[in-house]
């Protein structure tokens, strides 16, 4: 798995960012995003699902698989990453509406979503 990091290891929050279902994990937007957080002391973490990570290696332009898939990938990178303290999980629209729907499950100190899509497309 591969992880972009921004902001230096501190004492405050991290927030596991997560793409939206057509743009890859380095837009213009989600940088953005990213920076800002962390010109605010909240050192940001961002991963790609699978089937946009696959797109990287030449793999076809493909929509995003069941939230059920979605949701254990989510899982599995927050058990990857084994954080400490303040985790705040969340995305830019599938990504944070993937985020919500685990965040009690795992115990998460908040979800922070942006273009929240309320239905699936």
């Amino acid at each position: 798995m591969t992880f972009l990091w921004t902001g230096q290891e501190q004492d405050g929050p991290t927030y596991v960012f997560a793409h939206g279902s057509g743009a890859a994990m380095d837009t213009p937007f989600m940088e953005t995003v990213a920076q800002g957080l962390a010109a605010r002391g909240v050192r940001v973490v961002r991963f790609e699902f699978s089937y946009m990570a696959g797109r990287r290696t030449g793999g076809a332009k493909r929509p995003p698989p069941k939230v059920a898939l979605l949701e254990q990938e989510y899982r599995d990178v927050l058990q990857e990453l084994a954080l400490e303290g303040t985790v705040v999980i969340g995305g830019k629209s599938m990504g944070g509406r993937v985020a919500s729907m685990i965040a009690d499950d795992l115990g998460s100190a908040g979800v922070l979503c942006l273009g929240y899509p309320f239905h699936p497309k």
